[in-house]
């Protein structure tokens, strides 16, 4: 029977090569001179800590990095920008969690979907990913064109067809 997965990967040398793309767009653009931007990356606990001066220039920053990862075909969906924090002096900190792999909640969503497109196909939980399996690759198709369309919170990669 065909089958395929959905999975969440992080490419982290592409990832850290779209960060360093983006401390040199910093560092060449007009309205970021004689500021003091901290981009930090730990591909280790795979987090991103950004701290800026003011929430103007960490907009502005995020537009760069969200970009970058654009250009390198990433999906922005990566960076989990909602822990921010301030810091001394008014500056403001954010301390990103980068997505890897389909957490439960989401992982059960995608299943739910499945079930509920009535397509002859089964979806399992397999880990960090969903496996699907059906008799005809066109179903295959559709569920993995269902699931680009419903634009869900996490990048998903759709691996291993097999026929």
């Amino acid at each position: 029977m065909p089958t395929f997965d959905v999975a969440s990967k992080l490419d982290i040398q592409a990832f850290e090569n779209a960060i360093n793309n983006a401390k040199r767009k910093i560092g060449q653009r007009y309205d970021f001179k004689g500021v003091e931007v901290v981009i930090d990356l730990n591909k280790k606990e795979k987090t991103l800590k950004i701290e800026v001066p003011d929430d103007m220039k960490l907009r502005h920053v995020q537009d760069i990095v969200n970009g970058e990862l654009i250009a390198l075909h990433l999906s922005p969906k990566i960076v989990d920008w909602t822990k921010r924090e301030d810091a001394s002096l008014g500056a403001v900190r954010v301390r990103c969690v980068l997505r890897e792999g389909i957490e439960k909640d989401l992982a059960k969503d995608i299943v739910k979907r499945i079930k509920d497109s009535g397509l002859k196909v089964k979806a399992q939980i397999q880990g960090d990913q969903v496996r699907v399996e059906g008799k005809q690759i066109d179903d295959l198709q559709t569920v993995i064109a269902m699931l680009k369309e419903a634009d869900l919170d996490a990048p998903l990669q759709y691996l291993n067809m097999k026929k």
